[in-house]
């Protein structure tokens, strides 16, 4: 198994998690509403708090829950935890090994809160701190950088969001992600092509809004830990807000622009930097006016929800980066100074 080949294998493992654990998914929302719960606060590092941006989002706009995301520091160093009354405290973590999440789930459950534990290892010290456990069962991941476990973590989010909801049409519309990552990866080829232009690229920006504010975190992370490039992940909205100053020509800026509430505040960002900064666009979208302004457009297939695309998008991007990786004469399988499962404190 490689990097490559674990991309790969997104498609078959998203609508195999859909299938299997549809019904633990229903129960775990049926427990949550038996529950007075308030908002969520949710533990995540690295990847996985790239996911937990996604609930923010997605949480907030289709189930009313407001979202906090933790610092587990509090929990462990300063010892001095907030109150979390109301709260469903959740801990996100691939390997469920990081001791600072585990501290946070048992803390909420210390004060009496519903913990729930999203993990690939249903034994893990994290799960048996949840009283709920939701198995992403993305299989065994061998790549140091993370991929199918990204994304069966977002299908989880997105697939607890549904089950709150009750909502049919989010279940069939689900139903189609698996079809959308397999679309998104036919462009293996053109991406590897176009990675070559970027060979030389040392630093560049990555730019999401809204859904994908979460995307462009993780295409950032993909970036640094596979291809060593220094790569600044912002909303479009905070990027004006002084760091477009260092866009200058040639600039490389990459951008999560689909369809949906905030493409068009998008476009008018990336025609900007184009037109008036002459920055190099490598842009994923699925609207042809945004794709025109780029050098190097990924075309995404066409008519996917808003709230779906960041579970689509990001396979172009992982394309990218694994493509970039090779290009620039480094493996994808060992990238340097960091290992698969990473404790923290």
């Amino acid at each position: 198994m490689t990097l490559h080949s674990e991309i790969f294998e997104q498609p078959e493992r998203l609508a195999a998690l859909l299938e299997k654990q549809k019904q633990t998914v229903l129960e775990i929302a049926k427990a949550i509403r038996a529950r007075n719960v308030q908002y969520a606060f949710l533990a995540a590092r690295g990847t996985s708090d790239n996911a937990g941006r996604y609930a923010n989002y997605l949480w907030g706009a289709h189930n009313g829950l407001p979202l906090a995301l933790a610092t587990p520091s509090l929990f462990t160093y300063y010892q001095s935890p907030p109150q979390l009354k109301g709260a469903l405290v959740i801990g996100v973590s691939q390997s469920g090994q990081s001791p600072d999440i585990v501290s946070v789930l048992e803390e909420g459950r210390k004060q009496g809160c519903l913990t729930l534990a999203i993990t690939n290892v249903p034994d893990s010290p994290l799960a048996k701190a949840a009283d709920l456990v939701l198995d992403i069962q993305a299989g065994v991941e061998k790549a140091v950088a993370a991929t199918k476990t990204y994304t069966t973590e977002l299908m989880a989010i997105a697939m607890l969001s549904t089950a709150l909801n009750a909502s049919e049409e989010h279940w069939r519309e689900l139903a189609s992600v698996s079809k959308w990552a397999d679309q998104a990866l036919a462009l293996d080829q053109r991406i590897a092509q176009m990675a070559q232009r970027y060979r030389y690229m040392s630093q560049c920006v990555v730019l999401g809004r809204g859904f994908n504010y979460a995307t462009a975190f993780e295409w950032a992370l993909k970036l640094k830990e596979l291809t060593y490039v220094i790569a600044e992940p912002y909303s479009s909205a905070d990027f004006q807000h002084g760091p477009i100053a260092m866009v200058a020509g040639g600039f490389p800026v990459l951008a999560v622009a689909p369809n949906g509430k905030v493409r068009a505040s998008m476009q008018d960002m990336l025609t900007r930097l184009r037109k008036q900064k002459d920055a190099e666009l490598v842009v994923i979208s699925d609207h042809a006016d945004v794709l025109a302004l780029a050098q190097s457009p990924i075309q995404l297939p066409p008519q996917i929800p808003e709230w779906l695309t960041p579970l689509v998008c990001i396979l172009p991007a992982q394309l990218f980066a694994c493509h970039l990786t090779e290009v620039k004469g480094y493996d994808t399988e060992k990238p340097r100074s960091i290992t698969k499962v990473t404790e923290t404190h």
